[in-house]
Formats: C-alpha cells, sequence, structure tokens
C-alpha cells in the first residue's frame, strides 16, 4: 500500500477549508471577468503590504532552514519578492493612480493575515514556516490556472493572475510541497497534526483577508 505523503494528507485533512478558499467572492469575481475597480484597488493596497511581510517570512525560513540548497532557492524567493513581485505594486500603484498611503491596512482581516503569518515565522521552526506559506502557495497557483483561462478584462489583474501560474510561481508552491514530503517522513504524528492545522490556519486567515476588499 501506498503511504501517503504528509503534504497530500495535509490537503485532504484541510480539503474543506481550501476549497473554501477556491470559491470566494474574490477568485469567483475574476474568473467571470467581475471584480470591480475599487476592490481590486484595495486588494492591491492590502496584498502589497502583505508581499513586504512575506519578504520578512521568507528571510526567517532562510535563517532556519538546515541546508545550503534550501538556503539558495530561499535566497531566491526573496529576490523575486524584491525585485519582481514589489515591482509590480510599485507600476500598478502609478498606473492606476494608488496612493497607498490613502488606504487603512490596519483593518482587522489584513492585520490579522500580516501579523499572524509573521508570528508563525517568528515563533515557529522552519516547517512551520512551509506549512503556512504552503497554504497560500498552493491555494494561489490552484485558483489562479483556472482563472488564467477566463476572460479577464482589466490588463494589471491579468498580469497578476498569470504570475501566479509563471514556471518559477509553480515551482515555488511544488518546491515547498517537496519539502513537507521530505521532512514528513521522519516527523512524529504529534508534529505532522501541527503542521496541518498551521496549514489550516493560515488558510482562514486568507479566507478573510479576501474578504476585506469588499468591507
Amino acid at each position: 500500500m501506498t503511504t501517503e505523503s504528509l503534504s497530500d494528507r495535509i490537503l485532504r485533512e484541510n480539503a474543506i477549508v481550501l476549497q473554501t478558499m477556491l470559491d470566494h467572492r474574490f477568485v469567483r469575481d475574476i474568473k467571470n471577468d467581475a471584480l470591480s475597480k475599487d476592490v481590486f484597488d484595495r486588494y492591491l493596497v492590502y496584498e502589497g503590504a502583505f508581499v513586504d511581510t512575506a519578504i520578512s517570512i521568507f528571510a526567517y525560513a532562510a535563517a532556519t532552514a538546515q541546508t545550503i540548497e534550501q538556503k539558495r532557492w530561499l535566497i531566491a524567493v526573496l529576490d523575486a519578492l524584491a525585485n519582481e513581485q514589489i515591482v509590480y505594486f510599485e507600476r500598478t500603484f502609478a498606473l492606476r493612480s494608488i496612493d497607498p498611503s490613502a488606504f487603512d491596512v490596519n483593518i482587522q482581516a489584513v492585520d490579522a493575515f500580516c501579523s499572524g503569518m509573521l508570528c508563525i515565522a517568528a515563533e515557529g521552526g522552519f516547517l512551520d514556516i512551509v506549512a503556512a506559506m504552503f497554504a497560500a502557495e498552493w491555494m494561489y497557483w490552484s485558483w489562479s490556472k483556472e482563472a488564467s483561462v477566463c476572460r479577464i478584462s482589466d490588463p494589471l489583474l491579468k498580469e497578476w493572475v498569470d504570475l501566479h501560474v509563471s514556471q518559477g510561481f509553480a515551482e515555488q508552491a511544488l518546491w515547498l510541497k517537496r519539502q513537507l514530503d521530505l521532512a514528513g517522513e521522519g516527523l512524529s504524528e504529534q508534529a505532522c497534526s501541527r503542521l496541518s492545522s498551521i496549514f489550516s490556519h493560515a488558510m482562514q486567515l486568507e479566507i478573510d483577508f479576501h474578504d476585506a476588499p469588499y468591507l
């Protein structure tokens, strides 16, 4: 009998909360080419704030990684966040005449997401970070693959979706999955259960975060 990998176990145990996010109004609106400009503008500001936080999260991951191969990979992730994703937001803010300082990024759902994910990184270990970011990146890759074949009339929204189906992003999602599987072979039941709970918590934070642009 084939032994279930840790990542597949986590996905199975959290199938309901993951599907809730994949069926979120934000995702449906993108697929239906119905996301309003105001909602997307607010989302961009909130997500831009999180990407900045993600740099700190992956810096914690690099600091706690056990092998040079992991550190090299994470250094490349940090480079992509700082020099590709942050640049996307800077350019998009300019093109859409968005002043991020005019938005409150400290509203409860946004602050809870950024601080909650950062807390996992600061207080947990390498695998805790991997589990949390696996939740975020596997989720984005999953719905973006479906949305990328839909009509998206806003070119900047289309670019954002396409970024999450790029080869680099796909490789990152799969890398996080592989790190869980490699570690899972030697983990206790308690440790595996903990990582599954972290995935669940991160996904719920994502759901609440994606509610925020509609508030």
